[in-house]
C-alpha cells in the first residue's frame, strides 16, 4: 500500500489546505523582502552613496528567505517508515 492510499480524503485536503498556507506566507515574507530591501538601497542611493551598508540586511535576511523557501517548497514529507521509526523510538522512551 502506497502512502497516498494509506491516507483519508479529509486528512489529504487538510494537507493540502497547510501546504496552500505555507506558500501563501512564503510568498508574504518574499515581498516584504523585496519592498523593504529596495527601500533601504533606495535609501543608500539618496544618501551617501559611499560603502555599500544594505548587503548586511540583504545578506543576513536572504538566508532566512532561503530556509524559508527550503522549508515550503523542497522538505520531504515524511514516510510511514520514518513515522513508525519515530513512534517506536518514542515509545521505547516513554516506557523505560
Amino acid at each position: 500500500m502506497t502512502q497516498q492510499e494509506v491516507r483519508q480524503p479529509a486528512t489529504l485536503r487538510e494537507e493540502a489546505i497547510q501546504r496552500l498556507r505555507k506558500k501563501s506566507e512564503f510568498h508574504i515574507h518574499l515581498t516584504v523582502y523585496l519592498l523593504v530591501n529596495a527601500g533601504l538601497v533606495l535609501i543608500w542611493a539618496l544618501t551617501w552613496r559611499g560603502f555599500f551598508w544594505p548587503v548586511f540586511p540583504v545578506f543576513g535576511w536572504g538566508i532566512g528567505l532561503a530556509f524559508h523557501a527550503w522549508d515550503t517548497y523542497r522538505r520531504p514529507e515524511p514516510t510511514e517508515e520514518r513515522i513508525a521509526r519515530e513512534v517506536r523510538r518514542l515509545t521505547r522512551r516513554g516506557g523505560a
